[in-house]
């Protein structure tokens, strides 16, 4: 089967135009067939804050009511979707900017209340089409997918930017020989933050275990990882968190970086 790059790229990235600048330079020049999935909550709640209406989390999770719901999708699905496409044309990239409305990509149920917690237009996935991509993919052009589900009833959901790349993964992993890279502004999964360059090289089941148990992982990394884990059980190959500087080293070149999770 063919190789197929799902790259996520983080919100920190997204938020610095020089950084997101270099990243889709890199991005463009990646010989393999490719897919982008992107975030931006930090340009929806800046926007979000400039119309009078301030961001809702829980557990770094973001509240959607019915106006933040209409935010997310002009902000994720057009604003950051479009813009990044544009700057990969200008890179010699043919994209494509894609919601999972688009071409019934990726359906999603609205989450149920938990804990008591009503998280509004907030998308659970249900059901991914993976021929569309593929298509896309053979004609040599790279989807750029924006973290927006649809409901198949006419509903928009915001959706989880980690869980939609796992979930293409996932979903394409028949089809071609899936590698998923998730790209922040950290080398890795770091054994100590406050030392950026301690860097965890790979990290198995069990070994995951022991970090959350003793607090080394914690926070948003525990959802990624588990998200990774589940990816790797269902026929990805492969899931690297790391630099996005360090993506053009990391395919073209083959070198080893950043943290490898292995089943």
């Amino acid at each position: 089967m063919q190789k197929l790059y799902i790259i996520k790229v983080g919100g920190n990235i997204i938020d610095n135009p020089e950084a997101l600048t270099s990243f889709l330079k890199d991005f463009a020049s990646l010989k393999e067939n490719k897919i982008l999935v992107h975030g931006g909550g930090k340009i929806a709640t800046e926007i979000s804050k400039g119309l009078g209406i301030e961001a809702q989390m829980v557990d770094g999770r973001r509240i959607t009511d019915a106006e933040t719901l209409k935010i997310v999708t002009m902000v994720y699905g057009g604003l950051i979707n479009k813009n990044i496409v544009a700057k990969l044309q200008a890179n010699n990239c043919n994209a494509i900017g894609l919601t999972g409305a688009d071409a019934n990509i990726m359906l999603s149920s609205k989450r149920p209340l938990k804990n008591g917690i009503d998280y509004g237009f907030v998308g659970d996935v249900e059901k991914v089409q993976p021929l569309p991509l593929a298509n896309l993919i053979s004609q040599g052009i790279a989807p750029v997918v924006a973290p927006l589900t649809h409901d198949g009833k006419g509903s928009m959901l915001n959706t989880n930017a980690d869980t939609v790349a796992s979930e293409l993964a996932v979903a394409l992993s028949g089809s071609f020989e899936v590698n998923l890279i998730y790209c922040f502004e950290l080398k890795g999964v770091l054994r100590d933050f406050e030392d950026k360059d301690s860097v965890i090289s790979d990290i198995n089941p069990a070994t995951y275990e022991e970090l959350k148990s003793t607090g080394v992982i914690n926070k948003g990394m525990i959802p990624k990882l588990d998200n990774s884990f589940a990816a790797i059980n269902a026929g990805v190959s492969s899931v690297i968190i790391c630099q996005a500087e360090a993506l053009v080293q990391l395919i073209n070149e083959k070198k080893t970086l950043g943290t490898k999770l292995k089943a």
